[in-house]
């Protein structure tokens, strides 16, 4: 294939590129030893909803937002008619639902794994809540992570435990319509420091079998060992048909939720090309592409359309991949040439294809520079600071 053609092709792929943005990622948050409140971070779901739409009509990139049942919906279901009427004023649909299993001093040792059997079936409840939430907003997938563990050997019983969450997920994956998903997402440590009860994604796989054929692993960049080879991780995903989505950000160490592509940009390549080296286009499409990001010190508008682009730039890159090339290359064992076949993409400046991109679509060229001018940060800044303020004489 010509270099043009395959630019046009790579360009059309950026249309079917989108990307789910979470609204934790615009709310005040911060690490275990504190928080630095901004003064334009959304303290209010319909503020989530007017970033959120922001976001979208600069990059025209993020049509859904991820919403937490905890902090989004704090009465469950009596919250969805809310959602409904900000969705529809802002033009943001309903992302992935996401239950709380970490946040209840009930949740101690543990939720669905609680060797407690009143606490399991408390978390069971949250789990077929979420469930229902998802059903009334046509959300597609639930995305579960289980903070469950144990920090010392012997204080709880690891092949049980195994038991409980079978049994749990069966039961969520039980509430799902025809075409809802549940994605299982994996941890090898924090807050649990002995064992984490999905530690990796072989046991997120036997997870997702055990739990019904609606269930699917959730790969969170950020959560894994140093040195992980995680695009090998995504091609067995796909060998095995359980791919089900990812939560992009990066990280130095583990789970920093870093901005995607600040650290090992390579990484992410590597993982969008064995995603676009997939031949069936229905499992490709599959494919839940989602932000999982805590930006407690970048300006929150600033980094998330500084990820969505940062995001784009490397997926286009991943699509400019002469695969035709590489694999004549592959099979003939032509092991440099192979290697600076796949390299060559990477090393292409994308960013003028995508300004040319953006501006086809009625967009500005560079959405960071748009946001900068169009007065919206100032905004909402002079809006919500005297509420952040507020928080911060009360913040312990």
């Amino acid at each position: 294939m010509e270099n043009n053609d395959r630019a046009r092709e790579a360009a059309a792929a950026l249309d079917n590129f989108k990307i789910e943005i979470p609204s934790w990622g615009f709310a005040n948050t911060g690490t275990r030893f504190g928080k630095f409140l901004q003064p334009g971070a959304a303290t209010t779901l319909e503020e989530k909803f007017a970033d959120a739409s922001q976001v979208n009509a600069l990059t025209g990139a993020t049509p859904q937002m991820a919403l937490h049942v905890l902090w989004d919906l704090p009465e469950s279901t009596a919250d969805v008619p809310k959602v409904k009427q900000l969705a529809v004023r802002y033009g943001i649909r309903p992302g992935s639902i996401n239950p709380n299993l970490f946040q209840h001093q009930e949740y101690k040792l543990g939720s669905i794994c609680n060797p407690d059997g009143s606490v399991r079936r408390m978390a069971i409840n949250h789990l077929i809540e979420s469930a229902r939430i998802a059903r009334e907003l046509n959300a597609t997938d639930i995305s579960l992570w289980v903070a469950d563990g144990s920090n010392y050997p012997g204080s709880q019983s690891i092949r049980k435990r195994i038991g409980w969450l079978e049994e749990a997920l069966q039961i969520a994956h039980g509430e799902l319509l025809p075409d809802q998903r549940l994605l299982i997402e994996y941890k090898p440590f924090e807050p649990a420091f002995y064992h984490t009860d999905i530690a990796d994604w072989g046991m997120a796989a036997q997870l997702a079998r055990a739990a019904g054929p609606q269930a699917r692993v959730l790969v969170d960049t950020g959560h894994h060992y140093q040195s992980q080879n995680i695009e090998q991780i995504v091609a067995w995903l796909l060998h095995t048909e359980l791919l089900g989505g990812f939560h992009f950000n990066d990280r130095r160490y583990a789970d920093d939720d870093l901005t995607i592509g600040s650290i090992d940009p390579y990484q992410v390549f590597r993982i969008f090309h064995e995603i676009l080296n997939e031949p069936d286009p229905m499992l490709m499409a599959q494919i839940a592409f989602m932000i999982d990001q805590s930006h407690n010190l970048k300006g929150k508008m600033e980094a998330m359309v500084q990820t969505v682009m940062a995001a784009q730039e490397i997926y286009l890159k991943a699509c400019l991949v002469d695969r035709q090339r590489l694999a004549e290359l592959q099979s003939e064992g032509q092991i440099v040439d192979a290697e600076e076949c796949l390299r060559s993409a990477f090393w292409i400046d994308v960013r003028p294809m995508l300004a040319e991109w953006r501006i086809k679509r009625g967009l500005h060229p560079n959405p960071l520079t748009a946001l900068r001018e169009s007065g919206y940060i100032e905004r909402i800044e002079s809006e919500r600071a005297e509420r952040n303020a507020a928080r911060s004489s009360t913040y312990a």
